[in-house]
């Protein structure tokens, strides 16, 4: 099948290389020359395991070509993904400009019937405007159809994500458009779940907020385990036992971030205002979430009294694992915080370093875990990369001024930290202190 992407983002060429790794005849449009530079050249412009041998294959193979004109992409094309960023606005509503504009780009390319596919996070009704744009720029509309297919990828698993996703949903008005979808995937052969635009576009809002929530209970009860000697470790097994439960998204920590639960729970609470829901319960899964690294660092700067002059070292600077994206990083928030009460941070990261150089260029920046602890006053550990499970906490302790170790994603038992000399502190337990 003849595919056009719109966007190379995370979303926009994980979904075009593997779409043409299945052997459709795929075109990725983007406007920026460096990044189409990179692309054909088979370099991926972002961090994603496997993305860039794909992305390499699918060039030699011939399967996938590069273009900064929507039009031309989407003349040669019967399916369109518009797959550009939806980032918040200052209200808190997804900002639809460059989704707008696309579709505008799009209308001036249609010559046949071409399904016009939302890939971007969008809120409810927002198939309608792109059907909109499309038909008042004079488009027949028995030429197009508009159709939602939010995504569910993971940075970090996204490749995997989209060769083994849970369920495939499909959003449209006409069964012809829907079926046209169902094709395209069916190599997969994964559940496809098809069902009317609007219900489509609440799936992901819900999905992810729904997952947001799960992370922000599991952190207030952690809360509640610090103030009364519980470990919610223990708390948080014995709740997942629950086969209605699950323990996935129920390990306590620093809080989410990344590029999507901010953006799509703050999506659908501005989303329900408009439809004139008062959604209390989602406003509260925010609050926690923003408050848990502060509660978090008050109880390191207690520890230290206060961080004037205080040496901070931060292992970890994205958002999660396997990726270099420190979108609402809680990384930020703690150098902020350690800056903004006079105190030094040395940081590491295997390979988000130089994305926080340039938002933080008044920070030192360690070559390699062992390096990053040399003359601290205290360790945070705050992204859990599997280089850092498998440190040796002696020798970091042994470069320390102050044998602190404020673990933030509870990957150290505090028995082995307290037997490697420090001095543990973490989410949701009693701290541990090495006997004199």
């Amino acid at each position: 099948m003849k595919v056009a992407v719109v966007g190379t983002g995370y979303v926009g060429l994980v979904t075009g290389v593997v779409l043409a790794d299945m052997g459709n005849q795929v075109i990725g449009v983007d406007n920026d020359p460096s990044k189409l530079a990179q692309l054909r050249a088979g370099i991926s412009p972002i961090y994603e395991p496997g993305l860039e041998e794909v992305l390499k294959r699918t060039i030699q193979e011939g399967n996938i070509t590069f273009t900064d004109s929507i039009a031309e992409a989407v003349e040669q094309s019967e399916v369109v993904f518009i797959a550009v960023g939806t980032p918040p606005a200052a209200d808190g509503s997804p900002d639809l400009s460059a989704v707008k504009s696309v579709a505008c780009s799009i209308a001036s390319g249609i010559r046949s019937y071409t399904v016009v596919v939302n890939k971007s996070t969008v809120p409810v009704g927002s198939g309608g405007l792109v059907e909109g744009i499309i038909r008042d720029a004079g488009v027949p509309e028995d030429l197009f159809d508009v159709v939602s297919n939010p995504e569910f990828l993971r940075e970090g698993s996204a490749i995997r994500d989209t060769l083994e996703a849970d369920r495939i949903v499909i959003g449209a008005k006409r069964r012809e458009a829907a079926m046209k979808l169902v094709e395209l995937y069916a190599p997969l052969e994964r559940p496809m779940h098809i069902t009317d635009l609007a219900s489509a576009e609440l799936i992901k809002y819900a999905s992810n907020s729904f997952l947001a929530m799960k992370i922000s209970f599991i952190n207030a009860i952690s809360r509640i385990c610090e103030l009364c000697g519980a470990d919610v470790g223990d708390v948080a097994k014995g709740v997942a036992a629950d086969k209605r439960i699950s323990p996935l998204f129920l390990q306590p920590g620093l809080g989410w971030g990344g590029s999507c639960f901010p953006k799509d729970v703050q999506g659908l609470l501005r989303v329900s205002q408009d439809f004139g829901y008062d959604f209390k319960l989602l406003a509260e899964v925010i609050e926690i979430n923003e408050s848990q690294t502060a509660n978090f660092m008050d109880r390191l700067s207690k520890r230290l009294g206060g961080f004037s002059g205080k040496h901070i070292a931060v292992m970890g600077l994205a958002f999660k694992p396997n990726t270099d994206d420190i979108r609402y990083a809680k990384s930020l928030a703690i150098i902020e915080r350690v800056l903004g009460e006079g105190g030094t941070v040395r940081a590491y990261d295997p390979v988000a370093a130089a994305n926080v150089r340039e938002i933080h260029p008044d920070i030192e920046y360690a070559s390699h875990v062992y390096e990053v602890a040399e003359g601290a006053d205290a360790l945070i550990l705050v992204t859990e990369w599997n280089e850092f499970k498998q440190v040796d906490l002696v020798r970091l302790r042994e470069t320390m001024r102050q044998p602190i170790l404020f673990d933030g994603r509870r990957i150290y038992s505090a028995a082995t930290a307290v037997k490697a000399g420090l001095e543990y502190h973490s989410i949701g337990v009693a701290s541990s202190v090495p006997a004199q």
